[in-house]
């Protein structure tokens, strides 16, 4: 049996297919890995398209789009291999992209989950915003990553080139062990999209795993081909999920402490919208915490330990630093950056 299964879930992405499934076909070494296309019930021919001209591209076809979560949780039922691949369908991968992510997994049993160097597909000297060179999280739950804060992303001058701890990895190609995916319950299917791959990768370290970033491996992303960061859709699932994840993942009582707190920095995040004329996203951030405050009550368990203390990158508030202070970039805040 082969070590991977690098899986692609396509839900009417025929142009991405035919665009970065090449790159995905050449440089995978077929001696370790499979390449699956899981289906999420398209209807633009990218099944047929596969047929013709990827027959040896291993095929799970869905009859309906079960959302990206519910998605990888099906495909992922339905392979055996030790480790799994999650690679969204607008990445290009790159020569020798694989062997470093399970070399270092197969060295170090302790890790559960690692990606790539993730950099912009359309600007190659830049990281891309979905995860860049790996992911934290602030004490009130925001993500940023080395090499991208909020809306900044920076040049990749090699300034993260060495392998590092992280909190989370990005689901834009995370190498995950299976049988950690499973025992961790998989991509809660509650979120439908965004901020999936962080709240696994939470319940991954909880379990007592490691996350790590290995630039050794580099990926080329598109990003925002499933929805763009300029729909208020995006805004509304990534703030409600935020949520969720605390939630579900924090001690009940400081995690109320810490979504009380939330809920005035989003208060702030949803005047902002108003004053900038993007009321359509000021109403997705109302629209998010009612309906969390509506469905929270699906987590009945919480853990013991709050992560969020435990890593020296999650102890500062990611909102005054940035916003007041002006430290835009990772290195500013951590003396690790490199």
């Amino acid at each position: 049996m082969k070590k991977v299964a690098v899986i692609i879930l396509n839900w009417n992405g025929l142009s991405l297919l035919q665009e970065f499934l090449p790159s995905i076909c050449a440089h995978t070494p077929a001696d370790i890995a499979d390449i699956v296309v899981a289906d999420n019930g398209s209807t633009d021919g990218s099944v047929a398209w596969l047929q013709e001209n990827y027959p040896d591209v291993q095929r799970i076809e869905f009859t309906e789009n079960y959302g990206y979560a519910k998605g990888y949780n099906r495909a992922i039922e339905q392979v055996s291999h030790p480790y799994v691949v999650l690679l969204n369908s607008d990445v290009e991968v790159t020569p020798g992209w694989l062997s470093p992510l399970l070399d270092f997994c197969e060295a170090h049993p302790e890790v559960g989950a690692c990606q790539p160097k993730l950099l912009a597909y359309k600007d190659k000297s830049s990281f891309e915003y979905a995860g860049a060179a790996g992911g934290f999280l602030d004490k009130h739950g925001y993500p940023y990553c080395r090499g991208r804060i909020f809306s900044t992303v920076e040049k990749d001058n090699g300034q993260y080139d060495t392998p590092a701890e992280i909190f989370w990895a990005t689901g834009a190609c995370l190498f995950i062990r299976r049988e950690i995916y499973r025992k961790a319950g998989g991509l809660d299917e509650h979120f439908f999209a965004h901020m999936e791959e962080i709240d696994l990768c939470w319940r991954a370290k909880l379990q007592g795993y490691r996350i790590f970033a290995l630039p050794q491996s580099r990926v080329y992303h598109l990003g925002g081909a499933s929805l763009s960061h300029l729909h208020p859709q995006k805004t509304y699932l990534n703030f409600r999920n935020n949520l969720f994840m605390l939630y579900k993942n924090l001690p009940l009582q400081e995690g109320r402490k810490i979504i009380f707190r939330r809920q005035w920095l989003d208060t702030i995040a949803l005047l902002q919208y108003l004053l900038c004329g993007k009321g359509r996203h000021a109403y997705a951030v109302w629209k998010a915490h009612r309906d969390f405050r509506q469905q929270k009550k699906m987590y009945s368990e919480h853990p013991e330990k709050n992560l969020l203390k435990e890593m020296p990158e999650g102890c500062h508030n990611i909102v005054v630093d940035y916003f007041l202070r002006r430290r835009h970039i990772y290195q500013d805040y951590s003396k690790r950056g490199k």
